[in-house]
């Protein structure tokens, strides 16, 4: 993510900011990716803390538009829990709209999102044509906890839950293109294999036993749907690792020139090469404070082609090219 600039003087300001270091309201427009100092803020601004710009007074703005179901206000934490969920999903909507995608100039449809809040029993998380599901009760630290524990993941964020579940809706859309299933099926498998079957198998069975060589994670190896939507969402880690420790001003060999932008780099190997070589920097340094990983995998050769398989298509497939 961009460090941006103060519109109304020195200094600077980070993506979830709502006023400047003097008190200043400010806002972000999406669409030239930079803070305003003048209204029509979000609706939903003194809701949850929502600091993007609206089109109009008394209108969402374009990430919060998108929220069909908000969480029920009467459930406990709610409102909290879904202010952090709707951050989160800012940050991983600007991200994408560096490749196009869900931007005025995107000829496809947005996702549409379900933000629910967790009763008596879970939220099941996921994607059904174009609808996201996410269960705002993942942003609290002990539930979360508990259920890395439980199955046995090294990373679970609200972060990544965004990415996961918009990287099934992103497969949606790019399976409309005439090109796109075969050459998919090609490095992914077939997704026509039975989904619930294959889901049903993975929690009894557990991954194949040589599964790292192949996965990013063990849960990618339950079907290939979850394979393309764990490694699209690694994409995404490691290109907005990338991009902030450059906007930060942070310098590293692995750098390939002053300016480099990780959006813009056409080479998936190349950029690959570089993220991979910075988690591992940052990595040591977490572990200087006790700290888990920044991002606690290795990469195998199977996975590095098909992360290049995915940067490829998330780089050309929001404006058809």
């Amino acid at each position: 993510m961009r460090v941006f600039a103060n519109p109304v003087g020195g200094g600077s300001l980070w993506f979830d900011n709502l006023a400047t270091a003097d008190g200043t309201p400010v806002a972000y427009d999406p669409q030239a990716r930079a803070f305003l100092p003048m209204p029509p803020f979000c609706a939903n601004r003194d809701v949850i803390g929502c600091n993007w710009i609206a089109p109009e007074k008394g209108a969402f703005c374009r990430s919060c538009a998108m929220t069909a179901l908000a969480p029920d206000p009467s459930i406990p934490d709610a409102i909290p829990n879904w202010a952090q969920t709707e951050a989160a999903k800012r940050w991983v909507l600007d991200n994408l709209g560096r490749w196009h995608w869900f931007r005025p100039e995107d000829p496809g449809a947005p996702p549409v999102f379900h933000l629910l809040a967790e009763g008596p029993t879970p939220v099941p998380m996921g994607h059904a044509e174009g609808v996201v599901t996410i269960s705002v009760a993942e942003v609290d630290p002990v539930l979360v906890a508990t259920r890395r524990e439980a199955l046995e993941e090294p990373y679970r964020t609200m972060m990544g839950h965004m990415r996961h579940e918009i990287a099934h809706m992103l497969w949606w859309r790019l399976s409309l293109r005439d090109d796109f299933l075969d050459a998919f099926r090609g490095m992914f498998g077939d997704e026509r294999i039975n989904y619930p079957a294959a889901l049903q198998y993975h929690y009894e069975n557990g991954p194949p036993a040589q599964w790292r060589q192949h996965y990013l994670t063990a849960y990618a190896s339950a079907h290939p749907h979850e394979d393309w939507a764990e490694t699209a969402a690694h994409l995404l880690h490691l290109t907005d690792i990338t991009d902030s420790f450059v906007a930060t001003g942070l310098s590293s060999p692995q750098i390939p020139h002053a300016g480099w932008d990780p959006y813009s780099e056409p080479d998936p190997e190349r950029l690959i090469h570089v993220a991979t070589g910075l988690t591992v920097g940052v990595n040591h340094v977490n572990r200087a404070m006790g700290l888990p990983d920044l991002y606690p995998f290795v990469l195998s050769d199977h996975a590095r082609h098909k992360l290049a398989f995915v940067h490829n298509w998330l780089r050309r497939g929001a404006q058809g090219l």
